[in-house]
């Protein structure tokens, strides 16, 4: 049975400049932070399909951002547009001088998501945050979440405020619930670790597979999971030498579960 792929479409949209070519690149481009810098504004609409595990496919749409591109949007190339979305992400930039402006392209947004796609997932990023001072970014962000929250209604919108230069990027793509842990960054470290290795192997033309790292503090393991996906395990007991076995056995069964998932999808087409 041929390989159904399960195709989720995902708007990026926001006002130009505001950081959205950014964001995608270092999330599902392995760009680094000051790597962004040489990206160009992007024109009218920028395709990617980013997959994941064994068939979920990301159809990612990044909308340019300038007032020609946003009005056809919403007018000639609307259906097209605000078809069949599953998840909306508009981006603020919080120093923008144009708040009114934005709001109304957001509520555009909205109206159009409404009607097309009425069960689409939205969310607010509030970004460059690190251009706000440290003492008023509690304040600041609150307001914007109040304002995109009562402008949404009667749709839901979740709020996040962002930065390239930090962890809280990462905090919304994972959109984890844990109890917080003694260093916030891990996340972001550890993409830039990933990323850097992942760079000077493709450097040396060597083909990475698999990497195991212990030392007295931790233990750590990276394997293939999927044909698209690595699975990465940080232990922060060396001493446990099963968790590699379990890994490998996860691995086993998620492609037995997988592969049982894609005949059912397909046999009921």
């Amino acid at each position: 049975l041929p390989n159904t792929a399960m195709k989720k479409k995902v708007l990026l949209m926001g006002k130009s400049g505001s950081g959205k070519t950014s964001m995608r690149s270092i999330i599902f481009a392995n760009y680094i932070a000051r790597d962004t810098r040489r990206l160009g504004a992007t024109i009218d609409v920028e395709h990617s399909h980013v997959r994941f595990l064994g068939n979920l496919v990301l159809n990612l749409w990044d909308c340019g951002g300038q007032d020609t591109f946003m009005e056809n949007y919403f007018t000639s190339q609307r259906d097209n547009i605000f078809r069949n979305v599953e998840v909306l992400i508009y981006v603020f930039d919080v120093e923008s001088r144009e708040l009114e402006k934005d709001m109304h392209y957001y509520q555009s947004c909205l109206e159009a998501i409404l009607q097309n796609s009425p069960d689409a997932k939205i969310f607010c990023l509030v970004h460059k945050m690190d251009l706000v001072q440290e003492d008023q970014r509690d304040l600041i962000f609150k307001e914007r979440e109040e304002d995109l929250r009562r402008l949404s209604r009667p749709l839901e919108c979740s709020c996040f405020r962002t930065s390239i230069w930090d962890e809280t990027l990462y905090k919304v793509i994972s959109h984890y619930q844990c109890k917080e842990q003694r260093d916030a960054h891990r996340f972001e470290k550890i993409s830039n670790i990933i990323k850097q290795f992942k760079l000077s192997c493709s450097k040396l033309a060597a083909s990475f597979q698999s990497m195991e790292v212990r030392n007295s503090n931790f233990a750590a393991f990276i394997d293939i999971f999927t044909s698209n996906t690595y699975v990465m395990v940080v232990m922060s007991d060396p001493s446990i030498r099963k968790f590699k076995l379990n890994a490998v056995t996860l691995k086993q069964k998620w492609n037995q579960v997988d592969g049982e998932g894609m005949h059912t999808e397909t046999d009921g087409e």
